[in-house]
């Protein structure tokens, strides 16, 4: 029953029978090219998400003709982990069916854009038989679970990726909606015993999860709804301190809504995990506001209700007490260094692609189909090539020097990150992952000047506030404040461990390169040795500090 104020979405939700919706009878309608609002809301729980080329909209407008429909679809890869198999088969749906390209996302995702209505599903069915599922990849449940390692690496990697991606599976929407639209599946289900733990209105929002080994934090802990930092000693995993009430995104002229760093809440044993992680998504659940999508997230519930009513109401829900925290320290939240038989490959904004720059999507293809191991994707949007056999390690070699994919970069451009934004995100207020290559190009001539050629500088860049690629986080980063403007943040940590601060409002695209160059110099002079931009810009530029 929906309760008076709660939003239009919570109606959807509880009438849409388990995210059935009219999705189907809708679908098999070709006399239309999109969805109407009510199914568009619920693709988006089955990991489709509809948009516009946002570019020809005049053009078509002038033209009389209506928006041309597009949709966008993201597989669910717990931790990144993607076979060679299904890379290619990923590549040959975005060839077939989409815009001949990936994207790699800051949640260790894949995106295939482009997508019209009359392929879905065939696409979904083809995205099923290569073993990936698409399933809660957005929506309000349980986002993909990112993992900042390899478990290759040693038992204790191993153990830790495993749980990870169990968790994930655990806590995937049970409906049998998914089967019957995309794969033709009959209805086994009915009543609520279909989604046990979601219930038929899901989550107020979405509720992402994150685990970690130290050092290594690619996948920003401190971002996330819920986090398990592992804790080991003498080569033995001993359990998990918990993070909660992470979240980046927040909305202009709402001073309701925030990014904000989880807190660390205390320490579970690796068998307790799943609890914890249900009893938490259960809080949000519950408590969690249904009247405010902007500020429906666990973070808000924690900041409004205080740090000591979150502890105290999961200790009741909890059938064992959590213990004390255990010390961590976090090095950083760029990608984990390379080992005999792995090589990370930078990929600028994530977009697979041939381009002038370089040739990635052949490359790729042409790497997969001989790599015996797998690939991951990180959380700063870049590929890793692992489990490079001797067999293969040559011609591998081989195919990385041909295509260039590891070029001379700068500091601050191996450490970029952009979100998609325009043309296609229906959030954006401005370019984001188009822009960020040019600009970083004039920034380079600055940094080459100043000696900092090398200095790594994490720089992200999204089109709206709502924080895509974490930049609240990074040491520079530019969120889009409406057409051609930005605002201006810095400050955060190499760790990923603090927020930044506001350096400067609505910054136009040709003004950002002239507002940096005196703090590029004011950095080269001044900072401490070792001192990284974000350590230095937060010490002498910061509001509090002048």
């Amino acid at each position: 029953m929906i309760k008076e104020g709660y939003t239009s979405n919570e109606r959807i939700k509880e009438e849409s029978d388990f995210l059935r919706g009219n999705i189907s009878n809708l679908l098999h309608d070709d006399s239309i090219t999109h969805f109407p609002s009510e199914e568009e809301f619920l693709l988006k729980f089955h990991g489709i998400t509809q948009q516009d080329n946002r570019d020809e909209r005049l053009i078509r407008k002038k033209n009389g003709q209506g928006r041309n429909w597009l949709f966008m679809l993201r597989l669910r890869l717990p931790g990144g982990r993607i076979t060679p198999s299904q890379w290619l088969a990923a590549e040959t749906l975005s060839d077939q069916f989409g815009n001949g390209t990936l994207k790699l996302t800051t949640r260790q995702a894949i995106q295939i854009h482009g997508v019209v209505k009359q392929d879905l599903k065939q696409t979904m069915k083809d995205i099923h038989h290569a073993a990936i599922t698409t399933i809660a990849a957005s929506g309000d449940a349980t986002r993909n679970v990112m993992v900042s390692l390899h478990p290759e690496d040693s038992g204790i990697h191993e153990t830790v990726f495993n749980q990870a991606q169990e968790l994930s599976r655990k806590l995937e929407p049970q409906t049998h909606a998914y089967h019957e639209i995309w794969l033709d599946a009959k209805r086994i289900y009915s009543g609520e015993e279909e989604e046990p733990l979601y219930g038929p209105g899901y989550l107020p929002r979405k509720f992402k999860i994150a685990f970690t080994l130290p050092p290594e934090n690619d996948v920003d802990v401190y971002a996330q709804d819920l986090s398990f930092v592992a804790i080991e000693k003498e080569g033995k995993l001993l359990g998990y301190d918990i993070l909660a009430g992470g979240g980046m995104g927040y909305a202009y002229g709402n001073p309701g809504s925030f990014p904000r760093l989880a807190d660390i809440i205390g320490f579970c044993f690796p068998e307790q995990v799943e609890e914890v992680a249900r009893q938490v998504l259960l809080i949000h659940k519950e408590f969690s506001t249904r009247s405010n999508r902007k500020t429906s997230r666990l973070r808000y519930t924690i900041a409004g209700k205080g740090l000591g009513w979150f502890t105290n109401e999961l200790a009741t829900r909890l059938p064992f007490p959590l213990q004390e925290a255990k010390p961590f320290s976090l090095s950083t939240n760029g990608d984990a260094a390379d080992v005999p038989g792995r090589q990370t490959i930078e990929i600028e904004g994530g977009r697979i692609q041939n381009s002038n720059r370089q040739q990635l999507k052949t490359a790729f293809h042409e790497i997969a189909s001989i790599h015996q191991g797998d690939f991951f994707i990180t959380g700063n949007q870049n590929l890793v090539i692992d489990g490079i056999t001797p067999d293969t390690a040559v011609r591998i070699k081989s195919i990385i020097r041909k295509y260039n994919l590891l070029p001379n970069d700068s500091g601050l451009r191996r450490n970029s990150s952009a979100c998609t934004s325009l043309p296609f995100c229906p959030q954006a207020l401005t370019d984001s992952e188009r822009l960020l290559p040019k600009l970083v190009d004039e920034l380079e001539s600055q940094l080459k000047e100043l000696g900092l050629w090398d200095e790594e500088i994490s720089i992200r860049m999204t089109g709206c506030p709502n924080g895509c690629s974490r930049p609240y986080l990074a040491e520079l980063a530019f969120v889009g404040r409406g057409p051609g403007k930005y605002n201006i943040w810095m400050g955060g940590s190499r760790r990923g461990d603090r927020l930044g601060f506001v350096y400067q409002e609505s910054v136009s695209v040709k003004e950002i390169v002239d507002v940096l160059r005196p703090v590029f110099a004011r950095f080269a002079a001044e900072r401490n040795q070792g001192e990284g931009f974000g350590d230095w810009s937060i010490r002498s530029l910061h509001p509090q500090s002048l």
